[in-house]
């Protein structure tokens, strides 16, 4: 009688690790099916936590070599992937349907925070994700410029689970990506001069008022420095993490290190920290430095090229991510490397938690 069913198959996976998160496919609850059919062909379906995982190709060998080796029957097997994105219920009090919200901020401006968000938010819908962009820098809203968008959002009257009727903001939609910004309700040369109060009511609306539909990832671009924004944001949700941003010398590295004990302060997980504009100008592998010395992840750098800061300004980020330009695989390694990172941080726990969107 052949041993091959789906009980052996499932036993020979058991103590399988995936190479990337260092923990088994069981814990991690990843084997989605097992098919015997026909006859010595096993088909093994996985559910990736993350459309930005990396190398898939060598997670399948890794399954193929544990089947055969424990059940030599199994003359072909098959593995195939899907995408189940992993996260926490991070909007759940405010009414939102988003899997992993994500702060990108920086310890002083200028740095390109608000170019590397806006990267992280294209980048992760590019790899197939569902995403928004919220720009919370409503001081200095540059995500409408970056982004070619300059539309008012409109105003939609829907009817309440209660029956009453409320009015839904419509997130502006550009190349799959939802975003949402100050910059969209304000002439770009009006200045916003609101206390402390007054940002907590406009964050809470673009949040909890705002028609985001459902989300793997919510990108945030914060404003630059450590005022009550991540305060604000850490009372509203249970962020997945933050991503710091910094330029490679010491003076920005220094405020870098603030913004880091600002995010710990308010309990948000820094998933890490990525050099911007590295190169000759301002020297290279200063964050990558830093990183190391504080227990941090590094999560990629980006050159110094004018062609970045050219698309930036007319309005197409997008055109980083083109074949051809010198920024594409840095930024998309970083894409994948803050995915990760969050799966990593999910993972750090007793057992993967399967979160579905209802």
């Amino acid at each position: 009688m052949s041993m091959l069913n789906e009980g052996a198959v499932s036993a020979a996976l058991k103590s399988v690790q995936d190479p990337e998160l260092g923990k088994s496919l069981a814990d991690l609850r990843m084997i989605d099916q097992i098919r015997i059919a026909p006859p010595g062909t096993v088909t093994v379906k996985i559910d990736l936590p993350t459309h930005a995982y990396p190398r898939r190709e060598k997670l399948a060998e890794t399954i193929r070599q544990a089947v055969q080796s424990k059940l030599p029957e199994a003359q072909t097997v098959n593995v195939e992937f899907s995408i189940k994105t992993k996260g926490k219920d991070s909007g759940g009090a405010l009414g939102l349907h988003v899997k992993n919200v994500i702060a990108v901020g920086s310890g002083k401006g200028g740095v390109g925070k608000s170019t590397i968000a806006a990267s992280i938010a294209y980048g992760l819908t590019l790899l197939g994700a569902k995403v928004g962009l919220l720009d919370a820098d409503v001081y200095g809203p540059s995500i409408p410029h970056m982004m070619g968008v300059n539309q008012r959002p409109e105003i939609q009257e829907k009817v309440g689970s209660n029956g009453q009727k409320i009015n839904r903001i419509q997130p502006i939609e550009k190349d799959g990506l939802k975003i949402m910004s100050m910059g969209f309700l304000v002439p770009p040369e009006q200045a916003v001069v609101w206390r402390g109060p007054m940002l907590h009511q406009a964050l809470t609306q673009f949040l909890k008022d705002t028609e985001w539909g459902e989300l793997d990832y919510m990108i945030i671009d914060m404003p630059p420095g450590t005022g009550d924004v991540s305060l604000t944001l850490s009372q509203l949700l249970g962020l997945a993490g933050a991503v710091v941003v910094c330029t490679p010398q010491q003076v920005a590295l220094l405020d870098a290190v603030k913004a880091i004990s600002m995010f710990r302060t308010v309990k948000i997980p820094v998933l890490g920290i990525v050099e911007n504009m590295s190169g000759e100008i301002f020297g290279r592998g200063g964050a990558q430095r830093k990183a190391t010395e504080m227990g941090l992840p590094f999560l990629g750098e980006v050159p110094i090229d004018g062609s970045l800061c050219v698309n930036g300004d007319a309005g197409r980020i997008k055109d980083n991510f083109a074949e051809g330009s010198p920024a594409r695989a840095a930024l998309l390694s970083i894409c994948e490397n803050v995915a990760m990172q969050v799966v990593r941080e999910l993972a750090s726990g007793p057992a993967m938690p399967t979160l579905e969107i209802l």
